[in-house]
């Protein structure tokens, strides 16, 4: 069995819409011998990129059906994300369903707030932008950090591929936990932004008003010199 902190990178999902700096991200992974899975657009790209590519079909053994609507949404996706490495009823789970692990995804989502925000776009268009299978497999992952990365943000991509480099192909915990908590944010934001786009279409004030604000940048100090502070803005705000 695997302890929490021991996880070494060998196998991982890709499955991102936007696909900006994910080859060479593949192609660094693959350099350190991980195998990559993946899915729709992304398994395209990365194979006319010359990568070789798993399907997630061949993963599941299971076909993309309902114009791509489901695609990732299986159980031995799902064992192989959520499975505790440290925990023999799971490990006994794993080999009587040969489960195959899944230790670092790499997804975004569907862009719900862009489309929502541009002007024309149809009810059916933005409703076809809210990412199921997305925000199930960060969530998944980042729920098991002690033992998968998630990975949301694509600034991350390089920081990823040189502490693998570095550590002999894995990611401290600290590194995972720190994942995590993006994963978790970048799902909130998410589907607040959805709550949102709902709440506006109805005559009421929403029970539950949700909103979501980024970073600016850091401040020099706050209300008083030894304070911290950071400036915000509604997250989204600047599509509009």
């Amino acid at each position: 069995m695997t302890q929490p902190g021991e996880v070494r990178i060998r196998r991982a999902l890709l499955s991102v819409s936007d696909k900006r700096g994910i080859v060479d991200f593949a192609m660094g992974l693959a350099e350190l011998g991980v195998e990559i899975v993946s899915t729709g657009g992304t398994a395209l790209e990365l194979s006319e990129a010359g990568l070789s590519v798993r399907t997630i079909q061949d993963f599941t053994g299971f076909p993309e059906i309902m114009d791509g609507r489901v695609k990732t949404l299986h159980p031995k996706l799902y064992a192989g994300l959520l499975a505790r490495r440290d925990e023999p009823a799971h490990m006994v789970a794993v080999e009587e369903n040969r489960v195959e692990f899944v230790d670092l995804v790499c997804v975004n989502l569907y862009p719900f707030e862009r489309t929502a925000a541009r002007r024309g776009a149809s009810d059916h268009e933005i409703i076809e932008n809210i990412d199921i299978g997305g925000p199930t497999m960060i969530r998944a992952a980042a729920k098991n950090a002690a033992f998968a990365a998630v990975v949301v943000k694509r600034e991350s991509y390089d920081a990823i591929l040189q502490e693998l480099r570095d550590a002999d192909g894995r990611l401290s915990l600290a590194t995972r936990e720190n994942l995590a908590g993006e994963a978790f944010a970048y799902t909130a934001r998410y589907d607040s932004a959805i709550a949102r786009w709902y709440a506006e279409r109805q005559d009421d004030f929403p029970g539950l008003l949700l909103n979501a604000y980024e970073k600016v940048t850091d401040l020099s100090y706050g209300e008083n010199p030894h304070q911290r502070a950071a400036f915000y803005i509604q997250a989204g705000s600047r599509m509009n």
